[in-house]
């Protein structure tokens, strides 16, 4: 049905004899001629008023109201003229206040009529006083540290070895303090030229990541680390072969631990033993014989050797540190076999262990892996597996950090002591792969660190692949502000913790 008809009226006297139609609308004006026919239709209406409102002080002349329309579109006028929510307006109508669900015709709103509303703007939202930044357009410090972790490592060819490896470092703060340190140019006189340059890489390599989001390239590193280890630069048929991540990452610390010695200094002689040495003490005796003999060694990592006993990585370890060897007996002039059991006697910082996946198949005559299964924590206790004068050593310490969690739960406790400092632990993994090592980090200070015995995983590196020269690595590193980050080369991805922990199939360091 048509809202309106609007009909021309005849302009001459006689031009309604020309109109039949017209001069019936006069006699008739509630019926509307559509055709020749007549139909009865609703009487003509106007459906746009124009009013006035008055609000508190201010009066809004000639306010439009569209009769076709719930009064609720009208209130909605209002609100973008004096910003006060419909649901607080009151305006007064005949008949009371004006409801959302009115009838206009009920109500008999006329053309110029005076409205009163009442009611409480909203507060003005004032436009912030600087625009929105982009994160493409902050410095590349800064958006670091938006982002909330480093950039990844673009891959040269089979470099994910090398890659991971440097990114599970990098998560190391107090080497990285070490480094910056080291001298840019002149190095010891017990230093030859190729691990200065290699310490140089580092350095400068872990400063790349730190001030850039996007993916770096480590060529430089990757050259001069061929240059002091050969081995690295392998090629067949024209590519560069892949690597072993564990032979990066002893070879990588052995050459820092060279480098960042301080001889003239007696609080840190070893900056590299003090945050990754192990000191082991073993006794080697001879059954046979009765023969029996200890000594002591240091090492950057513990093994878990892997088995068909072997289920979880405290398993692994207890396995690592007990063995079989043959060498000549004194006492009976010919070879025997000893056995070796050895105990930690002295802890690091960064507790790092290396998954054995990977041995040498005589048949195949190449390195195979063993794809078992070893669960690992996320907290890992080493008090059992350290020598009694260790432990010993360890007990005030771990009272402290006893008392500390009993505190936390509402329980009475001794004070703790201003320098007992839980330890971090840092655990390497690699998905299909063979060996795994877990690095733990602690809190650094400046006065001394007292060791618990207990490591938080702070990184893990992964190896998917079943053969130690093909495959792929990947670090994992959790972040300080405790979220884990996965870094499959040049390609940084957020992860969840509970993701770390299913990757007991492949964990390599």
């Amino acid at each position: 049905m048509l809202d309106s008809v609007y009909m021309e009226a005849p302009t001459t006297k006689n031009d309604h004899r020309l109109c039949p139609l017209w001069k019936l609308q006069q006699r008739h004006p509630k019926f509307l001629c559509l055709s020749l026919g007549i139909l009865p239709t609703v009487e003509l209406l106007n459906h746009a008023y124009r009013v006035s409102v008055k609000w508190q002080k201010e009066i809004f002349p000639a306010v439009e109201i569209d009769t076709t329309q719930s009064p609720y579109v009208f209130k909605c006028q209002l609100f973008d003229l004096t910003g006060v929510p419909p649901e607080r307006q009151k305006i007064m109508v005949k008949g009371g206040l004006l409801k959302d669900d009115a009838d206009w015709l009920t109500i008999g709103v006329k053309e110029g009529q005076k409205l009163m509303m009442m009611g409480t703007a909203d507060e003005v939202v004032k436009a912030p006083e600087k625009g929105p930044v982009f994160m493409e357009d902050l410095p590349e410090e800064e958006q670091v540290v938006a982002v909330g972790h480093s950039a990844g490592l673009f891959n040269l060819g089979n470099t994910c070895y090398m890659n991971s490896t440097v990114q599970c470092l990098h998560s190391v703060p107090e080497l990285k303090s070490a480094l910056i340190k080291y001298p840019h140019s002149g190095r010891s006189n017990d230093l030859d030229q190729s691990s200065h340059l290699l310490t140089c890489a580092t350095r400068d390599l872990f400063n790349e990541l730190d001030k850039n989001v996007k993916p770096v390239s480590p060529m430089q590193f990757w050259m001069v680390l061929r240059k002091k280890y050969p081995q690295f630069g392998q090629l067949h048929n024209g590519v560069f072969m892949q690597q072993d991540a564990e032979e990066c990452w002893t070879q990588l610390l052995y050459t820092l631990s060279q480098a960042l010695r301080s001889p003239d200094s007696s609080e840190n002689p070893d900056t590299v033993k003090e945050l990754f040495g192990v000191e082991l003490v073993s006794r080697i005796h001879c059954q046979e014989s009765g023969e029996e003999s200890s000594e002591t060694e240091s090492v950057y990592s513990l093994k878990c050797h892997i088995s068909q006993e072997v289920n979880h990585l405290h398993e692994g370890l207890k396995h690592g540190l007990k063995s079989e060897l043959e060498k000549a007996s004194p006492a009976l002039g010919r070879s025997a076999i000893y056995v070796k059991e050895s105990c930690i006697n002295g802890l690091p910082r960064y507790l790092t262990i290396q998954f054995v996946r990977f041995f040498w198949k005589r048949e195949s005559n190449q390195k195979a892996k063993i794809l078992r299964k070893v669960d690992y924590p996320l907290e890992l206790d080493v008090y059992d597996l350290c020598s009694d004068d260790l432990r010993k050593k360890l007990e005030a310490p771990r009272q402290i950090l006893r008392d500390e969690e009993g505190k936390k739960l509402g329980l009475k406790k001794s004070a703790p002591k201003d320098n007992d400092v839980k330890m971090a632990d840092a655990e390497g993994s690699s998905n299909s792969s063979g060996e795994s090592s877990l690095a733990t980090s602690g809190v650094p200070t400046d006065k001394k660190t007292h060791l618990t015995g207990i490591y938080d995983l702070v990184a893990v590196l992964t190896h998917k692949g079943r053969s130690a020269d093909s495959g792929h690595y990947v670090g994992w590193v959790k972040q300080e502000s405790g979220k884990w980050i996965e870094y499959d080369d040049d390609n940084p991805i957020p992860r969840r913790e509970e993701d770390i922990t299913k990757l007991s199939g492949g964990a390599y360091l």
